[in-house]
Protein backbone atom coordinates (compact mmCIF):
# COMPACT_ATOMS: atom_id res chain seq x y z
CA UNK A 1 0.00 0.00 0.00
CA UNK A 2 3.15 2.74 1.14
CA UNK A 3 4.83 1.41 -2.00
CA UNK A 4 1.62 2.32 -4.34
CA UNK A 5 1.60 5.81 -2.23
CA UNK A 6 5.21 6.22 -2.99
CA UNK A 7 4.68 5.64 -7.06
CA UNK A 8 1.92 7.53 -7.18
CA UNK A 9 3.53 10.66 -5.55
CA UNK A 10 6.33 10.38 -7.17
CA UNK A 11 4.04 10.63 -10.82
CA UNK A 12 2.22 13.85 -9.39
CA UNK A 13 5.46 15.74 -8.55
CA UNK A 14 6.55 14.34 -12.04
CA UNK A 15 3.08 15.58 -13.48
CA UNK A 16 3.28 19.43 -11.83
CA UNK A 17 7.24 20.02 -12.65
CA UNK A 18 6.04 19.33 -16.22
CA UNK A 19 3.11 20.84 -16.41
CA UNK A 20 4.86 24.03 -14.80
CA UNK A 21 7.89 23.56 -16.97
CA UNK A 22 5.49 23.76 -20.30
CA UNK A 23 3.08 26.57 -18.98
CA UNK A 24 6.30 28.86 -18.23
CA UNK A 25 7.52 28.04 -21.54
CA UNK A 26 4.49 29.03 -22.94
CA UNK A 27 3.67 32.05 -20.91
CA UNK A 28 7.14 33.13 -20.97
CA UNK A 29 7.13 33.25 -25.01
CA UNK A 30 3.87 35.21 -24.77
CA UNK A 31 5.48 37.69 -22.65
CA UNK A 32 8.35 37.94 -25.36
CA UNK A 33 6.49 38.08 -28.55
CA UNK A 34 4.03 41.35 -27.11
CA UNK A 35 7.31 43.30 -25.92
CA UNK A 36 9.47 42.39 -28.96
CA UNK A 37 5.91 42.61 -31.29
CA UNK A 38 6.59 45.05 -33.93
CA UNK A 39 9.84 46.31 -32.86
CA UNK A 40 11.39 44.97 -35.82
CA UNK A 41 10.02 44.16 -39.26
CA UNK A 42 12.15 41.01 -40.71
CA UNK A 43 12.58 41.13 -44.48
CA UNK A 44 12.40 37.14 -45.63
CA UNK A 45 11.86 37.91 -48.88
CA UNK A 46 12.97 35.56 -52.44
CA UNK A 47 13.34 35.11 -55.18
CA UNK A 48 12.36 32.07 -57.68
CA UNK A 49 13.57 32.68 -61.26
CA UNK A 50 13.31 35.87 -61.75
CA UNK A 51 10.22 36.16 -60.02
CA UNK A 52 10.44 37.79 -56.43
CA UNK A 53 8.26 36.89 -53.91
CA UNK A 54 7.77 39.50 -50.88
CA UNK A 55 7.90 37.73 -47.45
CA UNK A 56 7.51 39.93 -44.47
CA UNK A 57 7.50 39.15 -40.37
CA UNK A 58 7.69 41.23 -37.77
CA UNK A 59 10.18 40.08 -35.06
CA UNK A 60 7.29 38.86 -32.37
CA UNK A 61 5.67 36.03 -34.94
CA UNK A 62 8.99 33.79 -33.77
CA UNK A 63 8.23 32.82 -30.74
CA UNK A 64 4.67 32.57 -31.69
CA UNK A 65 3.84 28.90 -32.85
CA UNK A 66 5.99 27.76 -29.55
CA UNK A 67 2.96 28.78 -27.69
CA UNK A 68 0.50 26.66 -29.73
CA UNK A 69 2.73 23.88 -29.30
CA UNK A 70 2.70 23.84 -25.52
CA UNK A 71 -0.86 24.37 -25.49
CA UNK A 72 -1.40 21.58 -27.90
CA UNK A 73 1.25 18.97 -25.29
CA UNK A 74 -1.17 20.16 -22.11
CA UNK A 75 -4.33 19.49 -23.91
CA UNK A 76 -3.13 16.31 -24.74
CA UNK A 77 -1.51 15.27 -21.66
CA UNK A 78 -3.25 17.28 -19.23
CA UNK A 79 -6.45 17.64 -20.62
CA UNK A 80 -8.82 21.06 -21.97
CA UNK A 81 -9.57 22.34 -18.74
CA UNK A 82 -5.91 23.07 -17.83
CA UNK A 83 -5.13 23.94 -21.58
CA UNK A 84 -8.21 26.98 -21.29
CA UNK A 85 -6.69 27.86 -17.94
CA UNK A 86 -3.29 28.22 -19.13
CA UNK A 87 -4.64 30.85 -21.68
CA UNK A 88 -6.42 32.51 -19.37
CA UNK A 89 -3.03 33.30 -17.22
CA UNK A 90 -1.63 34.74 -20.97
CA UNK A 91 -4.51 37.17 -21.25
CA UNK A 92 -3.71 38.31 -17.11
CA UNK A 93 -0.18 37.79 -18.45
CA UNK A 94 -0.88 40.59 -21.50
CA UNK A 95 -2.92 42.93 -19.16
CA UNK A 96 0.38 42.80 -17.15
CA UNK A 97 2.95 43.71 -19.11
CA UNK A 98 0.53 46.52 -20.61
CA UNK A 99 0.02 47.79 -16.77
CA UNK A 100 4.03 47.77 -16.10
CA UNK A 101 4.95 49.60 -19.05
CA UNK A 102 2.24 52.68 -18.84
CA UNK A 103 2.83 53.27 -15.40
CA UNK A 104 6.67 53.24 -16.28
CA UNK A 105 6.00 55.98 -18.17
CA UNK A 106 4.26 58.44 -16.09
CA UNK A 107 6.93 57.78 -13.57
CA UNK A 108 9.17 61.18 -13.17
CA UNK A 109 11.62 62.30 -14.81
CA UNK A 110 9.07 63.22 -18.00
CA UNK A 111 11.00 63.88 -21.07
CA UNK A 112 10.00 66.23 -23.60
CA UNK A 113 7.76 64.57 -26.11
CA UNK A 114 7.77 65.52 -30.02
CA UNK A 115 4.05 65.97 -31.21
CA UNK A 116 5.16 64.50 -34.66
CA UNK A 117 6.57 61.28 -33.25
CA UNK A 118 4.82 60.75 -29.99
CA UNK A 119 7.91 60.33 -28.96
CA UNK A 120 11.34 62.26 -27.40
CA UNK A 121 13.92 62.81 -29.13
CA UNK A 122 16.12 60.19 -30.41
CA UNK A 123 19.12 61.78 -28.26
CA UNK A 124 17.26 61.45 -24.80
CA UNK A 125 18.27 58.47 -23.18
CA UNK A 126 14.37 57.82 -22.42
CA UNK A 127 13.85 57.27 -26.23
CA UNK A 128 14.42 53.60 -26.59
CA UNK A 129 11.84 52.97 -23.60
CA UNK A 130 8.90 55.09 -25.12
CA UNK A 131 9.89 53.55 -28.25
CA UNK A 132 9.09 50.31 -26.94
CA UNK A 133 6.50 51.22 -24.94
CA UNK A 134 4.70 52.44 -28.44
CA UNK A 135 5.04 49.50 -30.04
CA UNK A 136 4.29 47.33 -27.46
CA UNK A 137 0.71 49.20 -26.66
CA UNK A 138 0.67 48.88 -30.47
CA UNK A 139 1.25 44.80 -30.41
CA UNK A 140 -0.57 44.14 -27.23
CA UNK A 141 -3.69 45.63 -27.98
CA UNK A 142 -3.98 43.90 -30.86
CA UNK A 143 -2.65 40.36 -29.69
CA UNK A 144 -4.77 40.12 -26.58
CA UNK A 145 -8.32 39.77 -29.13
CA UNK A 146 -6.30 37.99 -31.92
CA UNK A 147 -4.89 35.67 -29.12
CA UNK A 148 -8.18 34.76 -26.74
CA UNK A 149 -9.57 34.04 -30.18
CA UNK A 150 -7.06 31.88 -31.62
CA UNK A 151 -5.77 30.09 -28.88
CA UNK A 152 -9.49 29.10 -27.34
CA UNK A 153 -10.30 27.73 -31.24
CA UNK A 154 -6.96 25.90 -30.88
CA UNK A 155 -7.80 23.93 -27.74
CA UNK A 156 -12.14 23.74 -28.84
CA UNK A 157 -10.56 22.22 -32.40
CA UNK A 158 -8.13 20.44 -30.58
CA UNK A 159 -10.28 18.21 -28.43
CA UNK A 160 -13.13 18.30 -31.12
CA UNK A 161 -10.70 16.37 -33.35
CA UNK A 162 -9.47 14.06 -30.61
CA UNK A 163 -13.25 12.76 -30.09
CA UNK A 164 -14.27 11.98 -33.71
CA UNK A 165 -11.10 10.52 -34.02
CA UNK A 166 -11.84 8.22 -30.17
CA UNK A 167 -8.15 9.81 -29.79
CA UNK A 168 -6.33 8.19 -32.88
CA UNK A 169 -4.67 10.49 -35.55
CA UNK A 170 -2.49 12.36 -33.11
CA UNK A 171 -0.86 14.54 -36.42
CA UNK A 172 -4.59 15.56 -37.38
CA UNK A 173 -5.55 17.21 -34.04
CA UNK A 174 -1.74 18.42 -33.81
CA UNK A 175 -1.62 20.18 -37.05
CA UNK A 176 -5.21 20.73 -37.70
CA UNK A 177 -6.07 22.62 -34.23
CA UNK A 178 -2.93 25.02 -35.35
CA UNK A 179 -3.42 25.87 -38.83
CA UNK A 180 -7.02 26.70 -38.46
CA UNK A 181 -6.21 28.82 -35.27
CA UNK A 182 -3.46 31.05 -36.78
CA UNK A 183 -4.94 31.30 -39.51
CA UNK A 184 -7.43 33.35 -37.31
CA UNK A 185 -4.54 34.83 -35.49
CA UNK A 186 -2.72 35.80 -38.42
CA UNK A 187 -6.06 37.95 -40.06
CA UNK A 188 -6.99 39.32 -36.91
CA UNK A 189 -3.57 40.50 -35.70
CA UNK A 190 -2.42 42.41 -38.34
CA UNK A 191 -5.67 44.17 -39.64
CA UNK A 192 -6.14 45.19 -35.54
CA UNK A 193 -2.49 46.44 -35.63
CA UNK A 194 -3.49 48.46 -38.62
CA UNK A 195 -6.96 49.79 -38.41
CA UNK A 196 -7.14 49.39 -34.36
CA UNK A 197 -3.59 50.14 -33.12
CA UNK A 198 -2.20 51.98 -36.17
CA UNK A 199 1.28 50.20 -35.40
CA UNK A 200 1.64 49.07 -38.96
CA UNK A 201 3.66 51.40 -41.38
CA UNK A 202 2.94 50.95 -44.72
CA UNK A 203 6.03 51.39 -47.36
CA UNK A 204 6.35 53.79 -49.69
CA UNK A 205 5.00 52.69 -52.74
CA UNK A 206 2.45 49.71 -51.65
CA UNK A 207 -0.85 49.85 -51.36
CA UNK A 208 -2.55 49.45 -48.17
CA UNK A 209 -4.36 46.02 -49.21
CA UNK A 210 -1.35 44.59 -51.27
CA UNK A 211 0.65 44.99 -47.90
CA UNK A 212 -1.48 43.66 -44.96
CA UNK A 213 -2.29 40.69 -47.57
CA UNK A 214 1.66 40.19 -47.61
CA UNK A 215 1.70 40.80 -43.96
CA UNK A 216 -1.22 38.15 -43.54
CA UNK A 217 0.19 35.63 -45.67
CA UNK A 218 3.90 35.68 -44.64
CA UNK A 219 2.78 35.37 -40.85
CA UNK A 220 0.34 32.24 -41.61
CA UNK A 221 2.78 30.64 -43.93
CA UNK A 222 5.52 31.02 -41.48
CA UNK A 223 3.29 29.49 -38.39
CA UNK A 224 2.07 26.49 -41.45
CA UNK A 225 5.36 25.77 -41.80
CA UNK A 226 6.45 25.95 -38.07
CA UNK A 227 3.34 23.78 -36.91
CA UNK A 228 4.00 20.83 -39.81
CA UNK A 229 7.49 20.79 -38.68
CA UNK A 230 6.85 20.38 -35.11
CA UNK A 231 4.56 17.24 -35.95
CA UNK A 232 7.60 14.84 -35.01
CA UNK A 233 8.36 16.27 -31.98
CA UNK A 234 4.92 16.13 -30.82
CA UNK A 235 4.80 13.02 -31.37
CA UNK A 236 7.86 11.33 -29.99
CA UNK A 237 7.38 14.22 -26.65
CA UNK A 238 3.85 12.65 -25.84
CA UNK A 239 5.33 9.10 -26.13
CA UNK A 240 7.91 10.08 -23.84
CA UNK A 241 5.52 11.93 -21.54
CA UNK A 242 3.22 9.41 -21.42
CA UNK A 243 5.29 7.07 -20.03
CA UNK A 244 7.20 9.46 -18.55
CA UNK A 245 4.24 10.84 -16.40
CA UNK A 246 2.32 7.46 -16.29
CA UNK A 247 -0.77 9.18 -18.29
CA UNK A 248 -2.97 7.38 -21.00
CA UNK A 249 -3.87 10.42 -23.21
CA UNK A 250 -6.76 9.06 -24.51
CA UNK A 251 -8.64 7.89 -21.78
CA UNK A 252 -12.08 8.93 -21.96
CA UNK A 253 -11.62 8.81 -25.89
CA UNK A 254 -11.23 5.27 -26.43
CA UNK A 255 -14.34 3.04 -27.33
CA UNK A 256 -17.04 5.97 -27.06
CA UNK A 257 -19.00 3.91 -29.37
CA UNK A 258 -19.85 1.46 -26.76
CA UNK A 259 -20.51 4.71 -24.12
CA UNK A 260 -23.99 4.99 -26.89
Amino acid sequence: MFENQNIDSKYQKRREVVFVVLAGLFLGSLAMLNILGLSRLIDLSFSIGNIKVPFFLFIGVLPYPITFLCTDFISELYGRRRANMVVWVGLLLNLWVIFIIWIGGLLPPQPEIIAETGLPHVTDSNYTFFAIRKLTFGAVSASMIAYLTAQFIDVSVFHSLKKLTKGKMLWLRNNGSTLTSQLVDSIAVVLITYFYANAVVVPEGETVTGFLTILILSNYVFKMVAALLDTGPFYWGVIILSKYLDIDPNKGYKNQDNKH
